[in-house]
């Protein structure tokens, strides 16, 4: 397998695969092409046989000067349980520590109980929010209206 940084072409590649992995999910408008475009020094490709299936979209935040942000992450299903993500994961710790950062951020939906799991096991926090959905903090409202998240921070040594 080979991981390789993004593309603006991989967008057309992977937008129409999104909603399929996440089995029937509307989640590709979550993901527009700017992200490919604007991004390609800290978001990753994992190709298998030049089929795609596994990525990472993620940014070094133009705020917050010690800050990352992985905005989107999805893995082919049948590639599941190989370490894929964990890969992409940890090559964007490397570029993120390679620009002199040590803080990366992200967001699920307190709906994806997969995506909670995984984040803790990859020894992200879950943030204190001003609610709890199924016993888990999320911030109300933080995506607008009956938009709850759980945010999650995880400190790079």
């Amino acid at each position: 397998m080979k991981l390789r940084f993004v593309k603006g072409s991989d967008y057309y590649a992977i937008s129409p695969l999104i909603n399929e992995w996440w089995g029937g999910r509307n989640m590709s408008d979550m993901l527009p092409k700017l992200f490919f475009d604007h991004f390609t020094n800290t978001s990753f490709i994992v190709e298998d046989d030049e089929q795609i299936v596994g990525f990472l979209i993620g940014f070094l935040s133009q705020t917050h000067s010690n800050e990352a942000y992985i905005h989107f992450v999805g893995v082919h299903p049948a590639y599941r349980k190989q370490n894929l993500g964990k890969k992409l994961y940890e090559e964007f710790f490397k570029v993120v520590q390679q620009n002199g950062r040590n803080i990366v951020r992200c967001v699920t939906s307190p709906v994806n109980k997969v995506s909670i799991a995984y984040h803790t096991k990859m020894e992200f926090k879950i943030e204190d929010g001003n609610g709890f959905v199924d016993g888990i903090s999320v911030h109300i409202g933080y995506d607008g209206s009956n938009k709850d998240r759980v945010l999650f921070v995880k400190e790079l040594v």
